[in-house]
């Protein structure tokens, strides 16, 4: 099970939010490129990286700027990411169109990850993830099994497990599957729920949010259903928090063949 250690980006800083709540935001630094080049250091094989003010500023058919609501002014941030380290990065955050998932990978970014437009849009994901195989996954957020769109903000009243079989059959290359109400708060991560996914769902899964001991790395990493286990798990606050390191969280993530 691979470990990606988050970069949340909101405004050029490194952030996490609480349950995705923008007003409940902590700061963890100023400079998103120093801190990438010291996970790399620590070990880390991928980076995850959201562009947090993107992922609310624009219309999902479309692909604008919602007036208001500011734009993915975070695009250089993630490119300068991209270009500093090593390691293959990861990065979503307000793609609604081709021409997004496109910028993104000219920028060096190894997989793009489409939210809302992959859940809204029908058939964009599987338009984009022909033009670009294996490049591109898909994120589901739900709260307590609700799928939730628009950054979290808007109930989309469809079950998490269908929705993330639909986007299996769309061509997700992983699916990344966020509990809300576990996100950014440590309290250990939905296991039972992501069981089930992988017992209906065949499709590399990653899951996110809750993460807060070694334990539930443990739990996350010998965690098995339909003879499955997790391809990897999104780790931000237990690690900004010093809970542990990330070389302890890939040790544990290690299960004996």
């Amino acid at each position: 099970m691979e470990i990606y250690p988050a970069i949340d980006l909101r405004a050029g800083r490194c952030v996490r939010l609480a349950q995705g709540d923008f007003g409940r935001e902590t700061v963890y630094g100023a400079d998103p490129v120093q801190r990438a080049l010291a996970f790399e250091a620590a070990g880390a094989r991928w980076l995850h990286v959201v562009d947090l003010d993107a992922a609310r500023s624009r219309d999902v058919v479309q692909g604008d700027v919602v007036p208001g609501r500011g734009a993915p002014t975070n695009r250089p941030v993630v490119a300068a990411i991209a270009a500093a380290v090593g390691i293959p990065v990861q990065a979503g955050g307000g793609v609604r169109k081709a021409d997004d998932v496109a910028e993104l990978l000219d920028a060096g970014v190894a997989r793009v990850i489409v939210g809302t437009a992959a859940v809204l849009n029908e058939g964009f994901l599987a338009q984009v993830s022909e033009r670009w195989p294996g490049r591109v996954g898909a994120a589901v957020d739900h709260f307590n099994g609700e799928v939730r769109v628009r950054g979290w903000e808007e109930g989309y009243g469809r079950d998490v497990a269908r929705v993330v079989c639909d986007l299996t059959a769309a061509g997700a290359a992983v699916v990344m599957v966020t509990e809300i109400s576990r996100d950014g708060l440590m309290v250990g991560p939905d296991l039972a729920g992501y069981r089930l996914l992988l017992e209906k769902c065949d499709v590399p899964l990653i899951a996110s949010g809750g993460v807060g001991t070694l334990d539930d790395v443990r739990r996350l990493a010998w965690l098995q259903g339909g003879g499955r286990r997790l391809a990897g798990v999104i780790v931000g606050r237990a690690i900004y928090e010093g809970r542990f390191t990330l070389p302890e969280a890939v040790a544990a993530s290690r299960v004996p063949v």
